[in-house]
């Protein structure tokens, strides 16, 4: 099926790399304008304070030479949409709404918002968890989510339309293993992805979750080898999947073929859900 986006303007968060970026270029390659936001741009000073409100993998990528949100941009424009890269901290309600002001004055108002942005590394037994850290957690995966949405629904209502799809997990589905905040604030985005999928149909806009598996990125390349064998023998596909599988739908979810699907919650994990042995 071709995805054709031209004339849409998208903003995806969370794209320095990994399923931000995939996402990010996947719609670029659709038609669409699309402006990247993360914490991290490439070239800009590193404030260890605000890292460290992100956690350990926000510190590793920073000095990795793996942030690629500029490089996407660039990207982008090559294959002849409009692009534009931009830090934000999706935690902060102001400034997601000045980033978006910023991106409707450049490229216009926004018809397709992707919330991909996550910390996940807070791994830990219940009896070990923090409340700084379990807080951290929900004011980035979903009041994140809360704050993107807030900020794009006004244009959204006012063009009588718009695609708004959120990046969960199949850790809502079933439970993350001492990530009790992660399982949480995913399953959480479910339940507001749908909860404003009903109100939202009577404008023409859309609101989905999409529920990734143990896909290839970045982040899970620090697995070690026992542990990636380990998912691989429990995903019924036998492989980690690759974050184009999920740029895929996403790209499908945002385009006309897809203006019948609202409130799914879409799992893209191989089988592993399926608890085969």
């Amino acid at each position: 099926m071709q995805i054709d986006l031209k004339g849409k303007v998208a903003l995806v968060t969370g794209a320095s790399r990994g399923l931000g970026l995939a996402i990010a270029l996947a719609l670029g390659e659709a038609g669409a304008d699309v402006a990247l936001t993360d914490i991290l741009l490439e070239g800009q000073d590193r404030d260890p304070e605000m890292l460290g409100k992100f956690g350990i993998l926000a510190g590793h990528f920073a000095t990795s030479g793996m942030v690629r949100t500029e490089a996407g941009a660039r990207e982008i424009r090559q294959m002849g949409a409009r692009s534009s890269a931009h830090k934000m901290d999706v935690s902060d309600f102001d400034q997601v709404g000045k980033v978006v002001q910023t991106v409707e004055e450049e490229l216009g108002t926004i018809d397709i918002l992707v919330n991909n942005a996550a910390v996940m590394e807070n791994i830990g037994a219940f009896s070990e968890q923090k409340p700084g850290l379990w807080q951290r957690d929900i004011n980035v995966n979903l009041t994140g989510t809360f704050n993107c949405i807030k900020a794009v629904w006004p244009g959204m209502l006012r063009k009588q339309g718009g695609r708004i799809i959120n990046i969960s997990s199949v850790a809502a589905l079933m439970g993350a293993s001492l990530q009790p905040s992660y399982g949480a604030t995913k399953a959480g985005i479910i339940g507001l992805t749908k909860s404003l999928a009903i109100e939202a149909g009577r404008s023409n806009i859309t609101v989905n979750a999409v529920c990734p598996g143990f896909i290839a990125t970045e982040a899970v390349q620090l697995y070690d080898d026992r542990m990636k064998e380990r998912i691989e023998k429990k995903t019924a596909l036998r492989r980690l999947g690759r974050p184009e599988e999920v740029a895929s739908l996403v790209a499908f979810l945002a385009s006309d073929a897809a203006s019948y699907i609202t409130g799914a919650a879409i799992p893209v994990t191989g089988g592993i859900d399926l608890l085969t042995l």
